[in-house]
């Protein structure tokens, strides 16, 4: 069934605060129940339009919406969905709903509001895929519906609400992913989104550490199809096939695979440059050509080609679309651009809501660094507004966030150029205009956002902007380091704080941008080694508390300045400082007394306590913040009685100094592995490390890994038999061989001793062997029998390779590995 394209131009209709109050149930208390509302907002930070946004004051275990009711109040936003009532006398102006729980009343809302209307709704499940399966469908379906989708990977229980909210009386057709992280999520979900066909992706490892076994999450995904018509999945997954056979027995299964039951079935498969994928359908044998070769694109693509023969399109037609369907860049990057610059790359896609989302990242990389803001922008298509009014809206966000310049590519944006009188302006009609202009070379301090259609083709742009750089990348990804910091705050008792650690460039990930995004999420503290990284944070605009594990006496000068707070271990340090503090005329300054509880390294010994408060109680000079100490093998289930025994002593000497003052002392014992192994032992604050990046010391808990190194193939070589690859000869080829030369070395952190075949590299999907020594800056790898290219991307870590099965194999840990990469590699940093 396909259904009309519908006339006219899409106009949000907002709704009346007593048309809420009327969904929510609760009265409103305030003045304003004619107000008109259009957009909902849950975060602070992402406010535009205060004039028409309800703020939802949502509660969880670290933050409270209803702390920023008054920043709020004061930008102009007056409707408030809240849980407690504020004083009423500061808000004069403003309406508030008074509500049980703020996150199930914006669900309410989003229910309701999906019930208005009857148009096909898609919902997309799955552990992987959701996200490139919707943006695939709107490309191929765009030409025949005015579509409503997700922005970005929208799919939590807040993001889908958010993303329902959109749904309007000229929407056509709707496609909403919904991703669920532990059991009872899903039931939510599907009433807000309560769709007619459901999109099974496949069944993979994400998110395992809250579930039983594979079956149980598969039992709880598919909950979001409890009342589909149609549901498509790939039976080749014999348990995907059981339980949805199982669970939803009135639901028309389409299914697709090499089943000869298989209502799509797979007949052949035959991959060059392309995928040819010959399928039988009813009675009908035809081949679909897609544009992929990997394995994860074709189960992607062919969940679309499923969906599209169901809606009764002919195999011409979706051979025509998906042949020039477009591969989803599901990340906005940020990298280091030329004079100062930082270059914000969001080739995503093109409409205002991702707009909006990425000029939200905009202002912030730009506060932090005080940088001023600059847009390029090409004309967005299929946006569904009339061109005046779509573009009018682009002017208000931007002028919602500051920018200050926009260069804008396009006939569509020249066309309304009065539209941006308020900003420093250029116009061009192409984008080869733009880079045959002057103005690249001009850029200086700025941020700058990159959003551009595809076929724009903006990333000639970014290459233009981005700092020439080594071939070798670290890629870090911000959304999986945020997904294992909030993992770890769940094994965290209510009112622990958290203090995260980093060090040696942030474990060699990059100081500046980790940093940034764990102030972003409202972390308590930093911890840094040295006073020079602190400093470099303080310049890069982080605000919260710093402390310094490791003062020299030649720094103090730098920590008065940033307000780094530095740990004492030591009597000759302590009245070192006490004396730099006396000279500065410094009260109460904040330290961090560590201790030696066994591991017997900095610290002071337990014995040494009263005479350290003694020492502490005579000079008002300093306060102390915190009381610490590590453990020596919290990670170690044959240490555990050692680690028990540190906790003992910890508490012992840590007590005494708690009791000797007449203010808050906060204690902290806890690493990454003792979160998940000793919770009993949180106390105030914990430290988070390596379980950032995707290290847990649990082996049934697995977390994704946030950083990536990857390289290129810089040449292809045939050996005959006989000859030797590398340094010293070492490199025997006894059959005929084909190489690959990589620009990576040990310089750039490939150790020596993956060399010789120790060390693997992921090459077209295929793990290929180092062969020969491992050079300064080069290594190289045998990949025989694999059809590769110069300029073809390589793995060196990865999801396929880890970062652990590495340190294993050279009999190092993860730590060594990440820290070890050089800071000649460019760091990219993204957000998915």
């Amino acid at each position: 069934m396909r259904w009309p394209l519908k006339p006219g131009i899409l106009k949000f209709q907002p709704v009346l605060v007593s048309q809420i109050s009327a969904v929510l149930s609760v009265p409103v208390y305030g003045e304003v129940h004619d107000r008109e509302i259009a957009h909902l907002l849950t975060d602070s930070r992402s406010l535009v339009f205060p004039g028409e946004s309800l703020f939802f004051a949502l509660k969880s275990e670290r933050n409270d919406g209803h702390r920023y009711i008054p920043e709020l109040y004061q930008k102009g936003v007056r409707v408030f969905v809240v849980s407690a009532m504020p004083d009423g006398s500061q808000f004069a102006e403003a309406a508030f709903l008074v509500v049980g729980d703020a996150l199930r009343a914006l669900q309410m809302l989003a229910a309701h509001h999906r019930s208005r209307f009857h148009v096909p709704v898609v919902a997309i499940t799955g552990s992987n895929g959701k996200t490139i399966v919707k943006e695939w469908l709107y490309q191929l379906l765009s030409p025949d519906y005015r579509i409503v989708r997700s922005p970005r990977s929208y799919n939590s229980q807040i993001g889908v609400a958010l993303s329902v909210w959109q749904l309007q009386p000229d929407t056509g057709l709707a496609l909403f992913e919904a991703g669920i992280s532990m059991p009872g999520e899903m039931e939510r979900l599907q009433q807000i989104i309560q769709p007619d066909t459901g999109i099974f992706t496949n069944l993979g490892d994400a998110h395992q550490e809250n579930f039983r076994s594979r079956e149980q999450k598969l039992r709880e995904k598919i909950r979001l199809f409890t009342n589909c018509a149609t549901v498509v999945y790939c039976s080749d997954q014999e348990l995907t096939t059981r339980v949805l056979n199982e669970a939803l027995p009135g639901t028309r299964l389409v299914d697709w695979g090499r089943r000869e039951e298989a209502v799509v079935r797979v007949l052949s498969m035959e991959v060059t440059g392309t995928t040819r994928v010959q399928v039988r359908y009813r009675s009908s044998v035809f081949s679909i050509e897609l544009p992929f070769t990997d394995p994860a694109s074709i189960e992607n693509a062919m969940h679309c080609v499923v969906y599209m023969l169901i809606c009764d399109y002919s195999e011409e037609v979706i051979n025509q679309r998906i042949a020039v369907v477009e591969s989803v860049a599901m990340r906005l990057e940020v990298k280091e651009g030329i004079n100062q610059c930082v270059i914000i790359n969001d080739s995503y896609n093109s409409d205002v809501d991702s707009l909006r989302i990425a000029l939200d990242f905009l202002d912030q990389q730009a506060s932090s660094l005080q940088l001023s803001k600059t847009l390029i922008l090409s004309d967005i298509l299929q946006s569904g507004f009339s061109p005046e009014e779509l573009y009018r809206k682009v002017a208000e966000l931007a002028r919602a966030r500051d920018v200050k310049r926009i260069i804008a590519i396009g006939p569509g944006l020249s066309q309304y150029y009065v539209l941006f009188s308020a900003f420093e302006t250029r116009f061009f009609q192409q984008t080869d205009e733009l880079l045959h202009s002057e103005i690249l070379d001009s850029f200086h301090r700025e941020a700058v956002l990159l959003k551009g259609a595809r076929s724009f083709h903006f990333e000639a742009i970014s290459s233009r902007l981005e700092k020439i750089a080594h071939e070798t990348v670290l890629e870090v990804n911000l959304n999986k380091l945020v997904h294992n910091l909030n993992y770890f705050r769940s094994q965290l008792q209510p009112g622990t704080r958290m203090m995260c650690m980093v060090k040696a460039f942030a474990y060699g990930s990059g100081s500046v941008e980790i940093a940034r995004t764990l102030q972003h999420h409202r972390v308590d503290y930093l911890a840094v080694a040295v006073a020079d990284e602190g400093a470099e944070l303080r310049h890069a605009g982080i605000h919260i508390p710093i402390a310094v594990m490791n003062p020299e006496k030649s720094v103090f000068d730098l920590l008065f300045e940033h307000q780094l707070e530095p740990e004492i271990y030591s009597f000759k340090l302590l009245n070192d400082f006490i004396a730099a503090a006396a000279r500065r005329g410094i009260q109460a300054y904040p330290i961090h007394i560590k201790l030696d509880s066994g591991m017997h390294r900095l610290g002071f010994a337990p014995a040494e306590v009263p005479a350290l408060i003694a020492l502490l109680k005579l000079h008002p000079e300093v306060s102390v913040k915190s009381v610490f100490s590590h453990l020596a093998g919290a990670d170690s289930p044959a240490l555990d009685a050692f680690t028990h025994q540190q906790a003992r002593v910890f508490r012992q000497s840590a007590a005494q100094l708690k009791e000797a003052f007449g203010y808050p002392v906060m204690r902290h014992l806890l690493n990454s592995a003792g979160i998940e192994r000793f919770g009993q032992y949180q106390m105030e604050m914990v430290r988070l490390g390596i379980g950032h990046y995707g290290i847990s010391a649990l082996p049934e808990v697995a977390l994704p890994q946030v950083c990536s190194l990857r390289t290129i193939i810089l040449q292809i070589k045939d050996i005959p038999v006989g000859e030797t690859v590398g340094y010293n000869r070492n490199g025997k080829v006894v059959k005929p061989t084909r190489i690959a030369i990589l620009p990576v070395g040990y310089a750039d952190g490939f150790d020596r001793k993956l060399g010789n075949g120790v060390g693997e590299v992921l090459v077209k999907g295929k793990r290929v062997p180092v062969i020969g020594n491992v050079s300064m800056d080069l290594v190289t790898v045998d990949i025989t029998g694999i059809e590769a290219q110069e300029g073809d991307a390589v793995e060196v870590f990865g999801k396929e390779i880890t970062i652990a099965e590495i340190a294993g194999k050279i009999g190092t840990i993860p730590y060594e590995i990440l820290t070890g990469i050089s800071r000649r590699v460019k760091r990219v940093y993204y957000q998915e």
